[in-house]
């Protein structure tokens, strides 16, 4: 009982740190590793398929995530001639205003109705002028809208071309390699494993064009564009999931 008495007191447990600083690490997607990762796949479809489509798909790919490279890059910066031009004009329409606020000679003795529909007047003028100079200072972001736009359509029909080749890849056919086809029916000439990685590859390039929509994201603030890029996303990952469900039944095969 004295040797527990004795005892000094356990020491109290470590304080957890308060708002510890995470990890540096950048939350961006860099466009160069993108390209960088789209030329490695490019380069492993070739040698497991040489001559096939998918490659050219893939080489496709390549050039069209060059292309969206450029295109974020240039929606990056600010055009300088179209906010010259949007600010002098904006500003010729407020020298104008003003110039004819000033002339305006009120008359005296106008009743009150003609003072309440002059100030209607002059209010549906305002909102007129209001929408003119805001419809002027999007112009800049509405380019680069439809530049954003043009190129995410590019990756849409990039998705769809990819689900076009491994639509006709099934696995059933290689599991019941017995079956009698048809004379309409598209060659098969993959072993399981040789489809299992085709339909992998499928996988990743369908993967890396919603990587190459993510940028827009990234970049530009705009509702539209994002919507966009939701679709693409929502497009790709269902695409994807029809491809996992071929691998999981290819996988299974295997045992």
């Amino acid at each position: 009982m004295s040797d527990l008495l004795d005892r000094a007191p356990p020491a109290p447990p470590a304080a957890l740190p308060v708002d510890e600083p995470m990890l540096s690490i950048d939350p961006h997607l860099h466009p160069a590793r993108i390209i960088a990762t789209i030329q490695a796949l490019g380069a492993r479809i070739e040698e497991r398929f040489p001559q096939s489509g998918l490659a050219r798909v893939a080489k496709q790919q390549l050039a069209i995530a060059q292309n969206t490279l450029a295109r974020v890059e240039w929606v990056k910066k600010p055009i300088l001639w179209v906010r010259a031009a949007v600010g002098f004009v904006i500003l010729l329409i407020v020298a104008l205003v003003a110039g004819v606020a000033m002339r305006v000679n009120v008359p005296g003795g106008m009743h009150f109705a003609e003072v309440i529909q002059a100030v209607d007047a002059a209010i549906n003028e305002l909102l007129l002028l209001g929408a003119a100079i805001l419809f002027l200072a999007t112009t800049e972001s509405r380019i680069k809208r439809r530049k954003a736009l043009a190129s995410l359509r590019e990756l849409r029909a990039l998705a769809h071309i990819v689900d076009m080749h491994q639509l006709t890849k099934d696995p059933e056919r290689v599991i019941e390699a017995g079956r009698e086809d048809t004379p309409s029916s598209p060659r098969r000439t993959l072993t399981r494993w040789e489809l299992s990685r085709y339909l992998d590859y499928c996988s990743e390039m369908l993967a890396l064009n919603s990587k190459l929509a993510a940028l827009y994201a990234q970049t530009l603030d705009d509702p539209v564009v994002l919507a966009a890029v939701d679709e693409v996303e929502m497009l790709t990952t269902g695409l994807c999931a029809k491809i996992w469900q071929k691998l999981v039944i290819v996988n299974r095969a295997g045992g």
